[in-house]
């Protein structure tokens, strides 16, 4: 029996059904759907499973090293939270603080309402944005990949989300030229307010993201491999990216994504322009951005499971992250959608998802069950009650099932299978 397969039996994990993973994961691999797949899971703090299919790289089929790099785009966004809770802790404001007392330009924005009819015009926000309306996604910002009253203007705007070379002061300059798609606090909508969450933090702290997440999160838990960038000498780690389309590319929506990947592509994406290894220095962001591997991930996910602390690092105390995965979603905004895909059985918290109805979701888990996503299929969750972490890590830009599904069904198409699909 390996070391892994013993922990997993001295945690209370059946090693025998672990096995089942990594056939699993071979098989979509060996469909050319993703070139490589990282899958790990700890309970009650071991190693219980860590496994590694598929390559880094399918031009070169070299195998996929346990310290690969991944781009993790939208699992930036809780790690960047965690680190505005430390301020948090600090008194430095509170979840009710209007944002505008650190970013005055986000008191002077305008709402782009649309009539019945379809008339467009702008009107006064009925009430300020809320810190927590940040990393709640109730602050009435948008993506430009998603569909809103403002989703016209985010899209002739894309490449302030893809422009590398913006600093994250004068992406946020460019959104607050911008209306609102929504009222603050009046709908859930994914959008780039974590990332003027991540420069409000900076503003708060007096210090650039990249010096905040050092210090305060990666190097007390020693996550020596997560930056928003990678040192030359480890540029051959990153994982390759495979997909339809670049996310953060002008013109790229869902609806876009899924019309490319119902022709049948599915090939490299050269995503070095608007996810760059070589600008840590300026290319900071709070939505998407960061570099990172399965193990430091694990570390920060561990840290959280643990209420705050690992190893000897305390980051945030448990009554911060509780406050963190408690759902702060009024009732009437639920179930929230992305991309048009309701998630029924979820409340959200302060950057993550948080389980509350397992019969609801349709999902295997427990109730406090929390975690998120990234763009290229990178995927963590965390369920306290039974002390385990999970992490998934490829590098594939498609549209995920859920939201292939309901754009099929919506355009009286059969529904497709991410996974099984060929």
């Amino acid at each position: 029996m390996s070391l892994v397969a013993a922990a997993a039996e001295s945690a209370g994990m059946s090693s025998e059904r672990l096995a089942r993973i990594r056939p699993a994961m071979q098989a979509v691999v060996d469909s050319g759907k993703a070139a490589g797949i990282h899958t790990a899971i700890t309970r009650k703090g071991k190693v219980v499973h860590d496994e590694r299919v598929g390559s880094i790289d399918p031009a070169t089929n070299a195998p996929l090293p346990a310290d690969a790099i991944y781009r993790i785009y939208s699992m930036t966004k809780p790690i960047v939270c965690v680190a505005l809770m430390t301020l948090y802790e600090e008194g430095r404001f509170q979840l009710y603080t209007p944002a505008a007392q650190f970013l005055p330009a986000l008191g002077k924005l305008k709402v782009l309402e649309v009539t019945p009819d379809g008339v467009e015009r702008l009107v006064e926000m009925a009430r300020p944005i809320t810190i927590a309306d940040l990393m709640m996604h109730t602050a009435g910002f948008s993506y430009s990949f998603l569909d809103s009253p403002a989703g016209a203007l985010y899209c002739e705007h894309a490449p302030m989300i893809g422009n590398s070379e913006l600093a994250l002061s004068e992406l946020i300059a460019r959104a607050c030229e911008l209306p609102l798609a929504y009222q603050p606090g009046s709908r859930w909508h994914y959008s780039i307010s974590i990332d003027v969450a991540a420069h409000l933090a900076e503003r708060v702290a007096d210090r650039p993201l990249r010096d905040l997440l050092q210090e305060r999160i990666f190097e007390p838990l020693g996550m020596t491999d997560t930056d928003f960038g990678v040192p030359v000498g480890k540029r051959n780690l990153v994982m390759s990216m495979r997909g339809v389309d670049d996310i953060c590319a002008p013109g790229t929506t869902l609806l876009s994504m899924f019309d490319l990947w119902q022709q049948g592509v599915n090939t490299s994406v050269d995503v070095s322009e608007s996810y760059p290894v070589d600008r840590p220095g300026r290319f900071m962001r709070g939505g998407h951005g960061l570099f990172s591997t399965a193990a430091d991930y694990l570390r920060f996910a561990q840290m959280m499971l643990n209420g705050g602390e690992l190893d000897g690092a305390r980051i945030l105390s448990r009554k911060t992250l509780e406050t963190m995965h408690t759902n702060h979603v009024p009732r009437t905004l639920l179930p929230y959608e992305l991309g048009g895909v309701a998630s029924p059985g979820y409340g959200f918290g302060l950057g993550e998802r948080v389980l509350e109805d397992v019969g609801l979701a349709n999902v295997m888990g427990s109730p406090g069950e929390f975690g998120w996503s990234g763009a290229a299929k990178t995927y963590y969750w965390i369920d306290p009650a039974e002390e385990m972490v999970g992490i998934f890590l490829t590098q594939l830009e498609s549209p995920d099932e859920p939201k292939m599904n309901h754009i099929a069904n919506s355009l009286g198409l059969q529904p497709y299978d991410f996974l099984t699909q060929s």
